[in-house]
């Protein structure tokens, strides 16, 4: 057998241009949070109505994920990133000139079906080009790129805060509207920008080569591995480990779930996607500057500290991008949960007697980036990894969808709720329930999910099957 090698600087060319979505999906979800209270106060929303402004993309980020995997494996991944960096442009420019609130809702949804469909696409993308060495940190280029696009999210709001206070457009123009008058239209709409670059250097790369082994375009499949490892023998080699492989599963879609050793790893996912988001990131992220301002802070200095937030997620994401091949996936997740739940129950505590303690709210931004540290080395950098290599190649596409829906669900959940858990039960019950969240996630990561750092995208597919066999034999 030849000696495979793979050529890593093609190889993360094509991870960085596929990451662009993923800094997309950050500035999307994240430029909400300086929004909020303009909107809310323009439009006059309630409880609510502030909710359904935050959680719409959300839902659009439910119906896109729930085609983009079957798009993705009947047109070929690269085609569905095209099309989410279509959605996000339409999104940008509507939502900066919508002239009523159900116009900004529509809008904000289009972006989320480009959420949803990217949020899938690109991990999976990146995970079939990707030699098993460096995987997981090729694929946690995504995250990065998701954290990169939140503080770039908090970093405009800042400056076009400050920005909108120096009157630099003529009134009564568009310009003034957008960018001084109502700068929240500038703080959304400013994310045109990256997403025509994402739809233009997208036409610079191959397809996903395991996708076009699975189509019965080999020859095509050949040549970008040949560009992927060196040679043009590897690039054959590559394409027979693939056939191979699905040639051990007779069927396609659908059907494969009925066979218990996929049906297994599906559902596993869908349970680690939907717990993830009950264990607080999205409603620092999303409410952030608003539970910043119930500290006693101003909305400027809300805004820094968010800022702050944004900063650590990058800084330690890049942390996590270097050591998880080394590491090992379940082990940073061992370690960053404990740490989250650690934070969690410290923020509860804080929110609960600062008042009593006269805690300072310095007390409060150490914590929430601790918080965020542990987040982001543990649950935020391993959750699109393992969801882009569990699965076989075959049935790849729609296993990320299903469990990229529960992601979701569980993101618009948190979204639409996080209000009204504020004003029920207080930040500190609502924190204090976060923390609790992380213990089943803890347990189902423990127990259930394979180490699969270092192990090809066949070898993983060979264990749930092999599994299913020796779970038979019992």
């Amino acid at each position: 057998m030849i000696k495979v090698k793979a050529t890593y600087y093609y190889i993360v060319f094509l991870s960085l241009v596929a990451a662009i979505g993923g800094f997309l999906f950050g500035y999307d979800t994240a430029v909400i949070s300086g929004t909020i209270s303009e909107v809310t106060e323009q439009f006059s929303l309630g409880a609510i109505a502030q909710g359904w402004y935050v959680g719409c993309a959300l839902l659009g980020s439910i119906m896109g994920v729930s085609i983009a995997g079957s798009l993705a494996d009947k047109y070929g991944r690269k085609k569905v990133m095209i099309i989410s960096a279509v959605l996000f442009s339409v999104s940008a420019i509507g939502c900066a000139l919508a002239g009523t609130f159900n116009g900004l809702i529509v809008y904000r949804i289009i972006g989320g079906a480009g959420i949803g469909m990217v949020s899938i696409v690109s991990p999976m993308y990146i995970s079939e080009v990707a030699p098993s060495s460096i995987r997981g940190s090729l694929v946690s280029l995504y995250q990065l790129a998701i954290t990169i696009g939140f503080l770039g999210a908090f970093l405009m709001n800042f400056q076009l805060l400050n920005f909108a206070e120096s009157n630099q457009f003529e009134m009564d123009t568009v310009l003034y509207k957008i960018f001084n008058e109502e700068v929240w239209r500038g703080m959304l709409g400013m994310e045109t920008v990256p997403a025509l670059l994402f739809f233009l250097i997208l036409l610079l790369i191959p397809e996903s080569p395991r996708w076009l082994v699975i189509n019965n375009k080999t020859l095509k499949a050949e040549q970008v591995f040949s560009k992927l490892y060196s040679s043009i023998e590897s690039g054959k080699q590559k394409v027979q480990e693939v056939m191979e492989q699905s040639g051990q599963i007779g069927v396609s879609n659908w059907k494969l779930l009925k066979n218990p050793g996929i049906l297994k790893p599906v559902l596993l996912g869908m349970a680690i996607a939907i717990l993830g988001q009950f264990m607080g990131v999205n409603a620092v992220l999303y409410y952030g500057p608003s539970i910043f301002e119930q500290s006693g802070l101003s909305g400027g200095d809300a805004l820094f500290y968010q800022v702050m937030v944004g900063l650590v997620n990058v800084l330690t994401t890049i942390l996590a991008l270097i050591i998880i091949d080394r590491v090992g996936r379940k082990k940073l997740v061992y370690f960053g949960v404990s740490g989250m739940i650690l934070s969690l129950i410290l923020i509860s505590f804080y929110f609960y007697g600062s008042d009593i303690y006269a805690l300072p709210s310095i007390f409060l931004l150490v914590l929430f980036l601790a918080y965020i540290f542990f987040t982001a080395i543990s649950i935020s950098a391993v959750i699109f990894v393992l969801l882009s290599e569990m699965y076989p190649n075959k049935i790849r596409g729609l296993a990320m969808s299903i469990a990229g829906f529960s992601l979701w669900l569980g993101t618009y959940l948190v979204g639409q709720l996080t209000p009204w858990f504020l004003e029920n039960f207080g930040p500190s019950g609502t924190f204090m329930f976060f923390a609790l969240m992380c213990f089943p996630y803890l347990y189902i990561i423990w127990k259930k999910i394979p180490e699969t750092a270092g192990k090809s995208l066949e070898e993983i597919e060979n264990y749930w099957l092999e599994k299913k066999i020796k779970n038979d034999k019992e």
